[in-house]
């Protein structure tokens, strides 16, 4: 499936795009938190505390990135060490874009949760998002081959959050063989408004929405 003049090594292509496919599943969970804490009380506790709906979302999105690059922090490390290089200056400022990917996946999954105040079909959408957004992406593939797949489905990997961590991850490690990445600029931005957009919007409809309606 995959050619050798797209990608001459694709072993040390895919262990790069499996942490960021996995940091991307981890920070999602943040959303079963929420309806956890909804089903045993906790909500009427948070929202008794003396702090504003603002800096407790914001609060969550942290914490959320927080945790699931604590868990993906060995398998990155795995990566490192079995692609065998590393850029160290590349390398850190793929880490900070990677921090605010999971941030602003965190708070995606927040909103989400907020907005439909329901287990089960929260947990089918996620697993439908988890489908569209991690295989239409360059996690697993070159953006050459989902674009000869489907033009259509090149445009959307183009925009694609998931790839824009993925290649600039790929990006840090600094080899060669594996970066399809020409301009690291417009994916560290495109992930800067990402992260921004779940922000601020989570933020908007967290206010709004968490105290309207009933939770199932």
């Amino acid at each position: 499936m995959i050619s050798v003049e797209a990608v001459p090594d694709y072993f040390r292509y895919y262990v790069a795009g499996l942490s960021i496919m996995t940091l991307y599943s981890a920070a999602i969970f943040i959303g079963f938190d929420i309806y956890e804490e909804a089903e045993h009380g906790v909500f009427e506790y948070l929202l008794s505390l003396p702090v504003s709906r603002r800096q407790l979302v914001i609060g969550r999105s942290i914490g959320g990135g927080i945790r699931s690059f604590i868990y993906v922090g060995p398998l990155i490390a795995i990566s490192l060490y079995v692609i065998g290089s590393l850029n160290p200056l590349w390398f850190l400022i793929s880490l900070f874009a990677l921090f605010l990917f999971s941030f602003g996946v965190s708070g995606m999954s927040i909103t989400i949760a907020v907005l439909i105040k329901s287990s089960d079909r929260f947990d089918i959408l996620m697993g439908v998002l988890d489908a569209l957004i991690v295989r239409l992406s360059t996690a697993m593939y070159p953006l050459t081959i989902v674009q000869a797949a489907n033009p259509f489905y090149g445009g959307v990997a183009s925009f694609n959050p998931v790839t824009f961590a993925a290649d600039l991850f790929r990006w840090g490690t600094g080899i060669p063989e594996i970066i399809t990445l020409k301009n690291p600029l417009l994916p560290f931005l495109g992930i800067i408004a990402f992260f921004a957009f779940f922000t601020f919007v989570g933020i908007i409809i967290y206010e709004r929405h968490i105290e309207g309606g009933g939770w199932q």
